[in-house]
Formats: C-alpha cells, sequence, structure tokens
C-alpha cells in the first residue's frame, strides 16, 4: 500500500490538513472537559487556564489521523487522544517552571500566573488523571506505550537539565534529547493509533517512525524559529532557549562554522544563560548559514516521515498525514 504523493499546493497554516478531524477534535475538546472535574478549584482552574490557550493540538490530532488512515472509528479514540493531551498539558507545567518561563502561547505561563508550587502540583494531577482514563481503557498494550513515553520524557526532561549551560552538546547529543522529551509523545500517539486499530506489527512501527520522525522535525523547526521568528505570531519570547542555556541545532552549528571569535561569543552566551548579545548571536546564526542547515535537518526528518506512510492505506487521511509533514517545514509559527 503506497500512501498518495503531495499536492503541488500546500495549505499555508498546520491547522489545514487536521481540518478532516474537527469533528474527532472538538468530541474530544468535550472529554478533555468532563474530566478536568475536580473537588479542589484550583485544579479545574489552572488546568483550564493551560487548556484553554490552546495551540496545535498535534498529538491528539495525531492520534485521530492514524486511527482515521487504518480505518478505526470507536470513541475510545477520543478518550485517548485527551489523555495525550494531558500528558502533553503536564509536561508545559512541569517544563515552565523548570525553565522559569513567563510567555506560552502569546499569554503569561500558569506558573507567572498562578505561581511554581501550584502548577507543579496540577501538573502531577493531570498525569494521575490520565493514567486513571488510560486503565478504564482496559488494554495492557496501551498502557505500555503511554507508561514507556511518559518515563522517556521524563528522561529526556533530566538530560536536558543535565545539558544546560553546556556549549560542547553535539548534534548527537541534542537529538537524543529532543526525540526523548518532544519526538516520543508523538511517537506514542501515532503508535496508539495503530494499535487501536489492531494493525501488524510493520504497520504499527511505520506509524510509530511517522510519528517519531514528525515530532523531531516540529521541534527543530521550534529551535530555529528562538531564532528566526516573531515574537508576537510565536506567544513566547525570542531567545528564551539561549537565556536558559540551552545548546540548540542552530547553535551547535553555528558554533561549528563561525570564526573562532564568534563562536567564543556564542559559548559564553551558552555557558552564561545570557542574553546580552542575543542579536550578535542571531546574526552569527544566520550569517553562518545554521538556520538554512538545521531546516534541512528537519527536512531530512519530515522525509523520514513521509516515506513510513507508504505501509498505510491510500485515502484522505494518509494524504493529509503526508500534507502535514511536508508543510511543516514551511511554519513560521
Amino acid at each position: 500500500m503506497t500512501a498518495p504523493a503531495p499536492t503541488t499546493s500546500r495549505p499555508s497554516s498546520p491547522s489545514a490538513p487536521l481540518t478532516l478531524i474537527a469533528d474527532g477534535m472538538r468530541e474530544v475538546d468535550q472529554v478533555i472537559a468532563s474530566r478536568l472535574a475536580s473537588g479542589v478549584p484550583l485544579v479545574g482552574q489552572i488546568s483550564h487556564y493551560i487548556i484553554a490557550a490552546g495551540g496545535k493540538r498535534l498529538r491528539p490530532a495525531l492520534l485521530l489521523m492514524v486511527c482515521g488512515a487504518l480505518g478505526y472509528q470507536n470513541s475510545l479514540r477520543f478518550s485517548l487522544a485527551a489523555v495525550v493531551e494531558f500528558i502533553h498539558t503536564a509536561t508545559l507545567l512541569h517544563d515552565d517552571v523548570v525553565d522559569d518561563s513567563t510567555l506560552r502561547r502569546g499569554r503569561p505561563t500558569a506558573n507567572e500566573t498562578f505561581g511554581n508550587p501550584a502548577s507543579v502540583l496540577v501538573g502531577d494531577f493531570l498525569y494521575s488523571r490520565a493514567f486513571q482514563m488510560m486503565v478504564e481503557a482496559g488494554q495492557m498494550r496501551i498502557m505500555q506505550i503511554l507508561a514507556e513515553a511518559t518515563n522517556i520524557i521524563a528522561e529526556g526532561e533530566v538530560l536536558q537539565l543535565m545539558n544546560m549551560h553546556d556549549a560542547s552538546l553535539d548534534e548527537e547529543g541534542y537529538l537524543l534529547v529532543i526525540r526523548s522529551k518532544t519526538a516520543k509523545l508523538f511517537e506514542a500517539s501515532a503508535r496508539l493509533g495503530a494499535v487501536l486499530a489492531g494493525s501488524p506489527a510493520d504497520v504499527e512501527d511505520a506509524c510509530a517512525t511517522y510519528g517519531q520522525a514528525l515530532g523531531t522535525a516540529f521541534q527543530i523547526i521550534d529551535d530555529v524559529l528562538d531564532y528566526d521568528g516573531d515574537a508576537t505570531e510565536l506567544g513566547k519570547n525570542l531567545g528564551d532557549d539561549l537565556r536558559e542555556g540551552k545548546a540548540t541545532l542552530p547553535l551547535i552549528i553555528a558554533m561549528q562554522r563561525a570564526s573562532a571569535s564568534d563562536a567564543a561569543l556564542v559559548r559564553q552566551a551558552i555557558e552564561n544563560g545570557s542574553t546580552d548579545q542575543l542579536e550578535t548571536i542571531a546574526n552569527i546564526v544566520r550569517q553562518t548559514g545554521a538556520l538554512v542547515a538545521a531546516r534541512e535537518a528537519a527536512a531530512s526528518e519530515a522525509r523520514r516521515a513521509i516515506a513510513a506512510l507508504g505501509a498505510l492505506p491510500a485515502n484522505e487521511y494518509s494524504a493529509n498525514l503526508l500534507q502535514l509533514a511536508a508543510q511543516l517545514l514551511d511554519r513560521r509559527t
């Protein structure tokens, strides 16, 4: 079975390929709203605050898209898509505390609004609620996939923490972090769609490969936009990665290609977590071609994702999965 070729005209917004599952995503939103209920008012208040902020919701959407491609229409997919979003939201709450972030999706982070202790504890609530819901699914394989994903994400978070202010981090180390921290939940979401559909092992693995590659490309582009984006459109502060001392791919490539003095400037900024020279460093990243090289690395991952779709039936859902990977490379927000 072969996935269809991409069309010549690509949509300009990541939401365009997802219009096919718009009704399904509304069902997911209803599940999310109903399962956020808690006898502790602050739990619901913070949970609603961060989930209501919106976002691309790519992980639950990916699960629904794969289910559609493989012909699975049971309502269990809505519950598991909500589980995926709860896990993702919990990681955001914890991330923003660890990173001391103040802005997400164009408004103050939950920790900025409610404080660090409340954000951490509500993140814990969302994790535990997600596990309650996956138990209700009654399938050990589902629990295994999501438990493993959650554990690897946590390891990725710790690994990233260990790498903070380490200007010697190479591309391999960088990819290890983002494939654990970001791409793993994309991978699990796509794999779950195949598991729900009762797909054979080769199809399940192909879906997981698609999700991992898509998630890796997504994070690389996200890191590019920290030096090549618009803060208003992105909904976050430019230079946040540098302020946090993160050696992301654009900086790693720039240090490899820059003059000794420019490389030393970038290295010092990472080690000190300083954005005093942000404009100069952004120019170094651009002038060395690091942004172009990083986008090509993302393109390579997108091509890997597209190749994996060959294991899926050719239908409107697999066509939209292909478009999602293809247009990710044009992402500007």
